[in-house]
């Protein structure tokens, strides 16, 4: 979303008249998290999409991204990009990560037994901001509420969160998330970004930053099904007038 003030908001402006080859105007304050550009022959549709909204189960992850969807052939873009309903069914399980796999990401470990775990994820930016700053509010802040949504997953460090088991905080722990576990953030089969494509394990700090950069699968679902209902319902006309 920092493509929204990027270049005193010209940067996004510019990047709509790349694909409209017509000039936009500015908006008064700032743009917008959804708007439609309308020409003679083509309608672009945007709006900000959030993961933590999308998939079955919720991925539980803060994620906004902005998404243009640009129909130059009719005036379509805003039936696929404004559907309310959920059109996404059968997005693997979120399971459980074996206590092995995350014995390389703990900062400080304990035995916390095989109990349903508590989990308060916090933004390491902003803890870090807050300490450095001597700022308490903003230090208190970056941490999250049990069991609420990851922040966004960043390029430049994996995601830590607090672990403990029946509200016994002193007897938990920090740790990083796993790869496994960030693919999972984004609705992507678990080992996804283990192998390159030589077939060779890539090492955890790519697969983090590959994660970091990419785009949560289930929003992407989200438009392509509904590009998908809208060619059905193009060619379905088309047979009617035949």
């Amino acid at each position: 979303m920092g493509a929204f003030v990027s270049g005193d908001r010209l940067d996004f402006r510019a990047v709509l008249e790349s694909f409209s080859s017509t000039k936009i105007p500015m908006p008064t304050l700032k743009w917008a998290n959804a708007g439609m550009v309308r020409g003679r022959e083509f309608e672009h549709s945007l709006r900000v999409l959030d993961a933590q909204y999308f998939g079955e189960p919720k991925l539980l992850q803060r994620r906004k991204r902005i998404f243009i969807v640009c129909d130059f052939g009719g005036f379509r873009s805003h039936k696929i990009l404004y559907k309310p309903e959920n059109l996404l069914k059968d997005i693997k399980t979120i399971g459980n990560i074996e206590d092995k796999d995350t014995k390389s990401n703990r900062r400080n470990s304990d035995k916390t037994g095989r109990e349903i775990p508590n989990i308060r994820p916090f933004q390491d930016r902003k803890m870090r901001g807050g300490a450095k700053g001597r700022n308490e509010t903003l230090f208190r802040n970056s941490f999250g509420k049990p069991n609420e949504p990851f922040p966004t997953l960043l390029a430049s460090n994996p995601t830590m969160f607090a672990y403990w088991i029946d509200g016994k905080e002193e007897e938990g722990f920090i740790r990083y998330l796993t790869p496994i576990e960030c693919e999972r953030l984004m609705g992507l089969p678990d080992n996804y970004t283990k192998y390159g494509e030589d077939g060779k394990i890539i090492l955890d700090s790519a697969r983090y930053k590959a994660l970091g950069n990419a785009i949560a699968l289930p929003c992407v679902e989200y438009i392509m099904a509904g590009i998908k209902e809208e060619l059905l319902t193009f060619a379905q006309n088309e047979q009617k007038l035949e």
